[in-house]
């Protein structure tokens, strides 16, 4: 197939349109809260305090990239960002990563109080579900698959087993093969759970589904590899946490065992590999493209 050059394919405008598209339907659900009380606050807080909502976009791009819709998908996509956010506020927690910043501002529990940070990401992780169960659905049977999907990405076989070991793994040399497993559990399970659920719903074929899911598992650990290498390199105030905290935690990171250089090479090859599993795909996956290049030029 002829592919438009990604050159000219508008991400950041891709980007702002989808964000504003997520921020509306969550702002909706949150409004629609049936009180204003402090842990309504401190979900939309949380929220809403930025973010690039890689998920959720993803999520769409990928419906689209098989010929489906942003509002088709819209309750899946934010469900995952709620998901999404409640595992920050819990990460950031003193008993975990014990953070004072993030997305640029204090996170919830410094801005509210430990208590109501812990309670504020239960609350979102339920309210996750909630979306995602109901809404009128025309195909009940592909969002009973995307919810079983998504639960699995964020429980103790995806997600939360991925930061277990994390926990578990400090001060502790881990092989290129632990440290990759750990990623592709912590990070890598929801980014693959967000492009199955819009791949699903937009009406994808089981071969354009399995090729996405090459393309998910390569940007999954791109993204880690990526986030590793600003943990380095980045500017706090552009990334709008700290740097240089996971060398003070004695965390094992690509770069640590790796090498910085080797690092970037890596990250370039994941890309290659995402970029090659969608060559098939006509020029209704370029935001994908373009989201695949981003991941790892991207400055936080």
């Amino acid at each position: 197939m002829i592919k438009r050059p990604a050159s000219s394919f508008d991400l950041n405008s891709y980007l702002i349109l989808k964000r504003k598209k997520v921020n509306a339907f969550i702002n909706e659900i949150l409004n629609n809260a049936a009180n204003s009380s402090r842990i309504v606050q401190a979900m939309h807080y949380s929220l809403m305090a930025g973010g690039k909502r890689v998920r959720p976009i993803l999520c769409i791009a990928a419906s689209e990239a098989v010929g489906g819709n942003a509002d088709g998908v819209l309750p899946a996509a934010c469900a995952l960002e709620m998901i999404h956010t409640y595992s920050l506020i819990h990460d950031d927690l003193p008993a975990m990563d014990n953070d004072d910043l993030r997305r640029g501002k204090p996170t919830c529990h410094v801005a509210f109080d430990e208590a109501t940070a812990i309670l504020s990401g239960d609350a979102l992780l339920t309210l996750a579900f909630r979306i995602l169960s109901s809404i009128n659905l025309i195909n009940s049977s592909n969002w009973l698959k995307v919810i079983h999907k998504i639960s699995f990405a964020a429980g103790h076989n995806g997600m939360i087993g991925g930061q277990m070991r994390d926990i578990a793994s400090e001060n502790t040399l881990l092989s290129l093969k632990e440290l990759e497993d750990m990623h592709s559990l912590k990070t890598g399970a929801l980014i693959e759970a967000s492009i199955f659920s819009g791949a699903l719903l937009g009406g994808g074929n089981q071969k354009q589904l399995d090729q996405l899911e090459i393309y998910a598992k390569n940007i999954g650990l791109a993204f880690q590899v990526t986030d590793d290498i600003l943990n380095i390199e980045g500017d706090p105030a552009v990334m709008g946490k700290a740097a240089g905290t996971d060398n003070a935690r004695g965390k094992s990171t690509y770069p640590s065992i790796m090498g910085l250089g080797k690092s970037k090479e890596f990250a370039k090859k994941l890309l290659h590999n995402a970029l090659q599993a969608l060559d098939n795909f006509d020029n209704n996956s370029n935001s994908l493209r373009a989201i695949a290049r981003y991941i790892i030029e991207r400055e936080k």
